[in-house]
Order: C-alpha cells, then structure tokens, then sequence
C-alpha cells in the first residue's frame, strides 16, 4: 500500500500527465493534416465523382475544421472509444489489443536482456577501473551506442536469417500461442533493440559505481577492512540503485520508440508496423490511437519509477 505522500505524488504525476497526452496527440493529428494526399480520394477511388467524394468526407467528419475534429477524437477517447479505421472500418482499439502485446514483448525481452548484459558489464569495468578490462568493455560500449538499431537489425538479418538460418528472418509468433517459438521469433528483433541499450546501462552504471567507490565513505568502509567484494555488492550498488532505475526507465520508453524500425524490419505486427503502414495510408484514427496507447505506455513507466524511487529513497515523495 501507498502512503499519504506517495499518493500525494502520484496524484500530482498523473494531473502533470494531463497536458502531455493533449500535446503529443493534438500534435500528431495537425502533422498527419499536412501529409500530401486525400484519403476521401482513396477511399472513394481515383475515377470517383466530385460528389461521391464529398460526401465520403461529411460521412467521415472530414469535412469538420480540424480543432473541431480534434476535439471529437478527445471526446471520444475520454469515453474509451477510439473510433474506425478509415480504410478497413475496424474499431481501433481492436487494432491495438491485437498489435500491442507483440510490441509490449519484444521491448520487455529487450530491456532484459539490456539489463541482463549491462549490468555486469558496468560492475566489471568498475571494479577494475583505468585496467584493461575496463578499457575493453569502453570500447565495447562506445560502439554499442554508436551502432544504429536498423543497421544492427539487417546485418543480423543477413547473418544469422539468410545466411545461417538460425532465426527466422520475419514474422511473429505470440508468446499466449506459444512461449517458445515466440522467443525464437523475437530474439533477433530484441538483440537489435538490446544491443543500444546493454551499451547505455553499461556505461551508466560503470560511471555512477566508479564516482560511489570513490567517495569519502567507502575509502572509510576499505580503511576498516571490509572486502572489496562486499563494498561493491552490499553497499556500491545499493547507492546507485536510484541511477540505474533511472536507466531502465529511460530505456524502456527509447525501446519502445525503436520498435518502429525494428518492426519494419522484421515484419512483425507491432504498434511500429501498425503506426508506419497506417501513416502511409493516411489512416488519421490508427496512428492517433496508437499514439495515445504509447504515450500511456511510457507514462505508466514514468509512474512506476517514481513509485519505486519513493521506496528507494523515501525523500524522494516529499519533494
């Protein structure tokens, strides 16, 4: 249970998260206004008449100003529905219950697997700090964030798809179908994603640790004898603990942005996938539910992590 000054904090979060969803949404909708094309157009036909495709806008409130338009989309939202697809006349929020659980997976294996690597990573370059080891994992690091994710995604496509066969080069199995052949269908798509990610946890937690371990209180705890092992483990970590959530959150919500690419890449029926096609098609209703779900994604991480700083660290809630 959340005490008072945890839910004081987290009711001041969730009114603070009030304008960023109307800005990112209202932000999105005025710049998919400006993508050449008309859908009408499309979905009347291009030997459509003038009439015919007039009245496809009024039937679709396309011909409603466009605050107007907006404004109809937020009311709708706040009511939970979503509204259609222009071009298939599916509800929306059906779209996103089917796609998102696939995205949801791929950034939760690679988050893993971003901290599963990074994390030891980071604690062997600081223990051996100016050695080689810790020169080696640098440089590992370094080439980790400079490598962008879609690059990553084609080479290993090329290597371990086409050439080797090991992973299958496209396609998606869901994990509530089948746990392991959903492992193997995502393991290329999460490394890709991961491969950024194990670098910036690596190279976090390795400088927060090598500024921790040099503090005037652990040269005190090594003046009293205490192991370095211990040092490291009951005390070094415990002091970064805030830094590396810290980490993770942000990771989380990048993770989540790359998918978009990653997705393409791979053929896998994710909200990037949904988001990129949908825009392509001027599918207006699509991307602006899709956009919300992910914005709503990326603020429930930021909630989370301020809950769990405030058990952390309980001054955290006060301030």
């Amino acid at each position: 249970m959340l005490n008072k000054l945890q839910r004081r904090m987290l009711t001041r979060r969730l009114l603070q998260a009030i304008p960023v969803l109307l800005l990112a949404t209202f932000s999105v909708f005025m710049l998919l206004k400006l993508l050449p094309g008309d859908v009408a157009i499309t979905l009347a036909g291009e030997n459509a008449t003038v009439e015919r495709i007039e009245e496809i806008r009024r039937l679709k409130g396309l011909d409603q100003p466009l605050i107007v338009q907006y404004g109809q989309w937020v009311m709708g939202a706040i009511q939970g529905d979503l509204s259609e697809s222009l071009l298939s006349g599916e509800p929306v929020s059906t779209t996103l219950a089917r796609v998102f659980p696939n995205t949801l997976f791929i950034v939760l294996y690679a988050v893993t697997l971003s901290v599963a690597v990074g994390v030891p990573l980071g604690i062997l370059a600081a223990s051996r700090a100016g050695g080689l080891g810790d020169k080696l994992v640098m440089v590992l690091t370094s080439v980790g964030v400079a490598l962008p994710n879609f690059w990553i995604a084609m080479i290993f496509v090329v290597i371990f798809a086409l050439n080797r066969a090991w992973f299958p080069a496209t396609g998606f199995v869901s994990p509530f179908e089948d746990p392991l052949a959903a492992l193997w269908y995502a393991t290329l798509p999460a490394v890709a994603l991961a491969a950024s990610g194990m670098a910036e946890v690596g190279r976090q937690l390795r400088s927060s640790l090598v500024e921790t371990l040099h503090s005037q209180h652990f040269r005190t705890l090594h003046a009293k004898g205490l192991p370095f092992r211990s040092i490291l483990w009951k005390h070094g970590l415990r002091n970064v603990s805030v830094n590396l959530l810290t980490v993770i959150s942000l990771l989380i919500s990048r993770t989540l942005a790359a998918t978009v690419v990653v997705e393409v890449v791979f053929a896998i029926p994710g909200m990037g996938n949904t988001i990129v096609n949908a825009t392509l098609q001027r599918d207006f209703p699509v991307v602006q539910g899709a956009v919300l779900v992910m914005v709503l994604t990326v603020i429930t991480v930021n909630l989370v992590t301020d809950i769990l700083y405030s058990i952390l660290d309980p001054r955290i809630a006060q301030q």
